[in-house]
């Protein structure tokens, strides 16, 4: 790469990271939320978990244990677990993880026009409908100076039924949704992308947002690990056709979040 284009995508880099962060911080100062929050606090409680009969020659368990392993599994995870569970600098070579800060994406939702894109304008700054009952977020960005990238995640946690709950309002909104406007701000060329088959589901979806005077390009991955949702997205203002979350980050991820939820 000549020294042209590494500067380029350098210069795309700041562009990005400084207009998604101005936009983000007008959204959260209209929603005010934050991506870091207690997991109680003005909830609604869990939904109970739906009972399921034993297998034919399965060893039946207590009916008190039962519950009590079916409550703890649909639990949902705390902020301090959400933190242990969240990739930082060193779980992935090449690749270097800030906390909340710039990646502070989480804001209240506000509506969306037309409000079939609800899911998709609220997903674009990690916020749900239910909402989440905590909430982590980091940016990552390659170590690589000419990689123009940027990630965010965002780990989310819901009372039982939630969290599949926003994963059909996603992908129902992601077939239908084209366009739409968001708190001042325009986003076009929704489409789904590929079902990448992560986790209990998954889903992926692009998008082109319109801020700041830039045109910013970018690709999501959500998905579903019982009550919690990882979720991913990655812009690039050098390659627009090529922006996609990259794999490592995902897998990673999804990684620690499972041996988070084993050892907790």
């Amino acid at each position: 790469m000549s020294t042209t284009e590494m500067n380029t995508a350098r210069i795309s880099r700041t562009v990005v990271a400084a207009s998604v962060a101005a936009a983000l911080g007008f959204t959260a100062a209209c929603g005010g939320g934050g991506a870091e929050k207690s997991a109680d606090k003005g909830k609604k409680p869990s939904r109970p978990p739906a009972s399921r009969p034993a297998a034919d020659g399965a060893k039946e368990k207590s009916p008190a244990r039962d519950t009590q392993d079916t409550r703890d599994a649909d639990r949902p995870l705390t902020e301090a677990q959400l933190k242990q569970a969240a990739l930082a600098t060193g779980d992935v070579k090449g690749y270097e993880v800030k906390g909340a800060g710039s990646a502070d994406l989480q804001g209240q939702s506000v509506p969306a026009g037309p409000a079939k894109c609800q899911p998709v304008a609220d997903m674009f700054l990690f916020t749900t409908d239910p909402d989440s009952r905590a909430a982590v977020s980091r940016g990552v960005h390659a170590e690589d100076d000419t990689d123009a990238s940027v990630t965010t995640l965002a780990l989310l946690s819901y009372g039982s039924g939630e969290a599949d709950e926003v994963l059909d309002g996603l992908r129902k909104a992601t077939g239908e949704c084209t366009a739409y406007q968001y708190v001042g701000y325009k986003y076009t060329g929704v489409r789904a992308l590929a079902d990448p088959d992560l986790g209990d589901e998954s889903v992926a979806f692009r998008l082109v947002a319109s801020i700041e005077g830039a045109k910013v390009p970018a690709a999501y991955t959500v998905v579903r690990d019982g009550t919690t949702l990882a979720a991913f997205s990655s812009m690039n203002m050098l390659d627009a056709d090529k922006v996609e979350v990259p794999e490592k980050i995902v897998e990673a991820q999804l990684a620690k979040l499972k041996k988070a939820k084993s050892t907790g």
